[in-house]
């Protein structure tokens, strides 16, 4: 992780760093409101024991503009390049026979072409990815060093002074949410805009998204804007399987979604 300095910051540093600024921001309360409730901090104090981050992500609400994949980038200092990406936008395409088609051309942020024929696809539809900040993370279980760790508050988070670039997470995390960065030489993937959320802010993609796709909140909070999508969808997460215990919780998403 990098500071407002482009300087490294170490694991103690990043979270000490974040509740430094929040304390020194002249005594003010850093207040986030979505959907009518109060989501933040009071008294410029932020305790990472006192929180259970997730996100959830209506698939019958996007619609495939990118948005989130481009805001990501930039807020990120994500290299432009295709390939790299912290969150991205796939297009499920089923056609009335034969395979399912999956694409992502640059992470959904230029769009997507038309289909080839139109008469023989029954749905298409779009699904949002991005780190599933799991629970159970095998990514935070193979690092070496301990560069890849869990917060308290619940996001998956890689030290960027820590990390050795063996690309061992990379080579774990089932969802394909991690990318070795062509200029640090290390691990990089979404962190929930973690800079942001300490601040009572919600990530970037969340801010941007003009269907409201994407829902972020805090697990057992029962102001949190999570706490509804919850209530009035049925839910899902990729791969159950492999008891990662995934904190990103799909509405509408089906069997077809990988």
């Amino acid at each position: 992780m990098i500071d407002n300095n482009n300087k490294p910051v170490n694991r103690r540093g990043f979270l000490g760093s974040c509740s430094r600024f929040i304390a020194a921001g002249l005594g003010a309360i850093s207040v986030f409101k979505f959907g009518g409730s109060l989501w933040g901090q009071e008294n410029g104090q932020y305790n990472p024991a006192e929180h259970n981050y997730a996100m959830g992500i209506d698939v019958h609400k996007c619609i495939g503009c990118g948005r989130c994949a481009d805001a990501c980038k930039r807020e990120n200092d994500v290299t432009r390049e295709p390939y790299y990406f912290r969150t991205w936008v796939e297009r499920y395409v089923i056609p009335s026979e034969g395979e399912t088609v999956v694409d992502s051309p640059n992470g959904g942020i230029d769009g997507f072409p038309e289909t080839v024929d139109k008469n023989d696809v029954l749905r298409t539809f779009f699904v949002p990815k991005l780190c599933n900040h799991c629970s159970n993370p095998p990514c935070v279980q193979v690092c070496p060093v301990g560069a890849t760790f869990a917060s308290r508050d619940g996001v998956v988070l890689v030290d960027e002074k820590y990390c050795v670039g063996c690309r061992y997470c990379i080579q774990a995390c089932p969802y394909g949410a991690r990318y070795f960065h062509p200029e640090s030489k290390t691990a990089d993937k979404c962190t929930f805009c973690y800079h942001r959320i300490t601040k009572g802010l919600p990530p970037a993609c969340v801010e941007v998204c003009p269907t409201h796709a994407r829902v972020f909140g805090e697990i057992g909070q029962l102001s949190s804007p999570l706490r509804r999508f919850v209530r009035f969808n049925d839910l899902t997460v990729l791969k159950p399987w492999l008891n990662t215990k995934p904190k990103v919780y799909y509405a509408g998403a089906d069997g077809e979604v990988r």
